[in-house]
């Protein structure tokens, strides 16, 4: 019997042996696995901390291009405002240039005696006295008793349609 028992113990040991060599090689595995899960984590760590640097200088670089475009902005809309002036003054000049001319015609026809008629009419619509499709400043030659006025020139024309598409 005491036999019996020492092979009992014996087989009970190598089956102890056994597992332990099993143990001790899943653990080996794990601290390889552990290594590598450590390398893995500080890589993605140093990718995080590479991205929130980037994400700062993109940030910084938008807030910088939003700030010159505001000055752009800025200044595009005083040059709007004194285009809107001059052209307004523009206007104006060209108002008053073309009572001038129409005095000053009406005065060498006075002296002639005969009205100013091209040889050819000249294509294009006839427009108002103003110049400018009737403003409010301008008599209207039909109400004044004044006669027609001739057709304009192909510069006229082109003056006067520039004054229009700039309003």
């Amino acid at each position: 019997m005491e036999w019996l028992l020492e092979i009992i113990l014996l087989v009970l040991l190598s089956a102890t042996l056994f597992q332990a060599l099993r143990l001790e090689r899943a653990l080996g595995v794990l601290k390889r696995d552990r290594a590598s899960l450590e390398e893995l984590v500080n890589g993605f760590n140093a990718s995080t901390h590479a991205a929130e640097e980037g994400i700062e200088r993109l940030r910084a670089a938008t807030e910088g291009a939003g700030r010159g475009i505001q000055r752009q902005i800025e200044a595009a809309n005083g040059l709007k405002d004194d285009l809107a002036f001059l052209s307004e003054r523009g206007e104006r000049l060209a108002d008053r240039l073309e009572t001038l001319i129409r005095q000053g015609r009406g005065l060498t026809q006075e002296s002639s005696g005969e009205p100013f008629l091209p040889s050819t009419p000249l294509p294009g619509p006839r427009l108002a006295p103003s110049g400018l499709g009737g403003s409010e400043g301008s008599p209207d030659p039909s109400a004044t008793g004044a006669p027609e006025p001739r057709l304009r020139s192909q510069a006229e024309r082109d003056l006067l349609r520039a004054l229009r598409a700039a309003r």
